[in-house]
């Protein structure tokens, strides 16, 4: 990852909401992910509950890397996420960050 979690914590400081127009701008980079309810969210479906599993430990170093983590559920092979900035009551650059970087992990 480019930031340090000490870079991360400083940027959600000075972090702004985005504005739907710019979430759903933000979106189109981003196959399947919706807004909804301040909150982006995608579901995801593996081979089995091994993959999602691992997958789902892939995408929680990053997270926590990022200091940023996702809301998900998950049962079986089926992994759902919706990711928010809680302390900025909706959508940030953090938010669509996190978004990319687990596409970059299910895809790799």
């Amino acid at each position: 990852m480019a930031h340090s979690v000490q870079g991360y914590l400083s940027e959600i400081k000075t972090m702004k909401r985005l504005t739907e127009i710019e979430i759903q701008k933000a979106l189109l980079s981003l196959e399947g992910w919706k807004y909804e309810k301040d909150g982006i969210i995608k579901k995801f479906v593996f081979a089995n509950f091994k993959d999602a599993l691992a997958t789902m430990n892939r995408i929680g170093e990053v997270a926590e890397e990022m200091n940023h983590h996702p809301e998900w559920f998950n049962v079986y092979n089926k992994l759902n996420i919706r990711l928010s900035t809680h302390d900025k009551g909706g959508i940030t650059q953090l938010d669509i960050d996190l978004a990319k970087a687990i596409e970059e992990i299910v895809n790799s």
